[in-house]
């Protein structure tokens, strides 16, 4: 697992309201047996965005928003085989987690 892997949400019903997952944790930190994922919803449940918390991405063709105060643990066994990485736009998850955490 790397970090900003996205990974489907294994629960199908649950696939419906946050059909993905981005893995957060520093990839260093691999022994652990859960990851710190941050929900990836769907652009449309965001009737107010705020830009800094909450930036948007295209993962498998579908307009989604980190949904970065939802950030959580989730068991690692759980994720299976990454459907997208969001590498390319670390900068702007970096800076919702520290908008979310006051660094920013």
């Amino acid at each position: 697992m790397a970090r900003f892997d996205v990974f489907s949400h294994p629960d199908a019903t649950l696939r419906r309201s946050t059909p993905f997952l981005l893995d957060v944790q520093n990839s260093h930190i691999s022994g652990l047996a859960t990851r710190i994922v941050v929900p990836l919803r769907p652009a449309a449940a965001f009737t107010l965005r705020a830009r800094d918390l909450n930036p948007a991405f295209e993962v498998g063709g579908r307009e989604v928003v980190a949904d970065t105060a939802a950030l959580g643990a989730f068991p690692a066994a759980e994720l299976r085989a990454p459907v997208a990485n969001l590498r390319s736009s670390a900068g702007d998850i970096v800076a919702a987690l520290d908008t979310l955490f006051g660094s920013h």
